[in-house]
């Protein structure tokens, strides 16, 4: 209980410097004045100092009127009490003070103003004095008044240029911060994508399977068997699939960037297992294999992985055929089946619109649709050089 008092005190330096100062400063005038001996009386400069000292406090929120109470007090106060000679140090260190005040808080004419005019009232208090009336004091004290001016312009625009430092600093801080979020959200729009194509396909390979499986459950059992162990492998494959995408969408950015991803090295196994679902695939691959943009690889994969579905879904008894074409500035992935679709499917479903946001990603081309020859093809090129960038 007995911190309290001083705590108070604490903050109320801490929140009034200015008007602490102010206190100080007329104190250390007062003692000055009547502790000296001038030419005059004690009382009279005493009272005229007073309000020169007190104003200070106020220099930060309201220097034009600081510079008012100051000047209309300091030329009586310097005519009966010359600067030359009785003047107070508290006097004129309040007025260097205010005049340093008016160039760092005030902006435009009211600077200006508030310098002519404290100007006009020293040089005014200079020419009433006969004996230091000469060009040597005019010129001193044009240093004296225009010297504190110009530090606190220079205050001021330092200040001023920190701030619009600091506020291009949080510009661009917020700037980065919804590129990350936009950044996050696409990524997440991504993972989406790529789990409808993930389970789609698990789920269509599971129900392709599973019907065989039931038609020759009781005449061969050996390829039932077969059947139900593929479809514990699909459906083990799609949860663990489901398990990493899920998983990515709990982890940082870094940790994101780490993940490993689908890719056409891949693309073998996507086969096998299109083929142990009931579909016929023949992969051939153009061209001189070589490394690729991520985004490319994935997205090149994942067209292929949704045309093989939608050819298991929809085209019924077929074949299909994958061509990947390597080339010095173009992916080519040609995708096609001989399967027999009903006239109104175009192949415009979830698939085929993710298929297409992944192809406008990276400025490519894809056409899909039915071919004049039966069945259906898919075609996707894909530029390098975009998917670099």
């Amino acid at each position: 209980m007995r911190y309290r008092p001083l705590m108070a005190l604490t903050r109320f330096v801490r929140s009034r410097p200015d008007l602490l100062f102010a206190l100080g400063l007329t104190v250390v005038g007062q003692v000055e004045i009547w502790t000296r001996e001038i030419d005059g009386e004690h009382a009279a400069y005493a009272a005229l100092a007073l309000p020169i000292t007190l104003a200070l406090a106020w220099r930060v929120q309201a220097p034009l009127a600081v510079l008012a109470v100051i000047a209309g007090t300091f030329f009586p106060s310097a005519l009966l009490f010359p600067l030359s000679g009785d003047a107070a140090f508290a006097v004129v260190a309040a007025l260097l003070i205010v005049l340093y005040s008016v160039g760092a808080h005030t902006g435009g004419w009211q600077a200006v103003a508030g310098v002519l005019a404290m100007l006009a009232v020293v040089l005014g208090v200079v020419a009433a004095d006969p004996e230091g009336a000469d060009p040597g004091s005019y010129v001193f004290f044009l240093f004296v008044v225009g010297g504190p001016w110009l530090a606190g312009r220079a205050i001021r625009h330092r200040r001023l240029s920190e701030r619009h430092l600091e506020a291009r600093a949080l510009a661009a801080e917020r700037e980065r911060e919804e590129k990350a979020r936009a950044a996050v959200a696409e990524e997440r729009v991504r993972i989406a994508r790529e789990l409808h194509d993930v389970v789609a396909h698990a789920i269509s390979v599971i129900v392709v399977q599973a019907r065989g499986g039931r038609r020759s459950l009781t005449t061969q059992p050996e390829e039932a068997r077969e059947a139900f162990d593929s479809i514990e492998a699909s459906g083990r494959e799609a949860l663990a699939e489901m398990r990493r995408l899920l998983g990515m969408l709990r982890q940082g950015d870094q940790e994101l960037a780490l993940v490993p991803q689908p890719s056409l090295r891949y693309l073998d196994a996507l086969v096998a297992q299109v083929k142990e679902a009931g579909l016929p695939v023949e992969l051939s691959v153009e061209g001189e294999p070589a490394a690729l943009p991520p985004g490319v690889d994935l997205s090149a994969y994942r067209i292929v992985q949704e045309a093989l579905t939608n050819a298991l879904k929809h085209a019924g008894p077929a074949t299909a055929q994958v061509v990947v074409r390597y080339g010095a500035e173009h992916l080519e992935v040609d995708v096609t089946d001989t399967g027999r679709r009903p006239t109104a499917d175009d192949g415009a479903g979830h698939g085929l619109v993710g298929m297409r946001e992944r192809v406008t990603l990276f400025g490519g081309e894809l056409e899909a649709g039915h071919r004049r020859e039966g069945g259906f093809a898919v075609r996707a090129r894909l530029p390098l050089a975009s998917g670099r960038s």
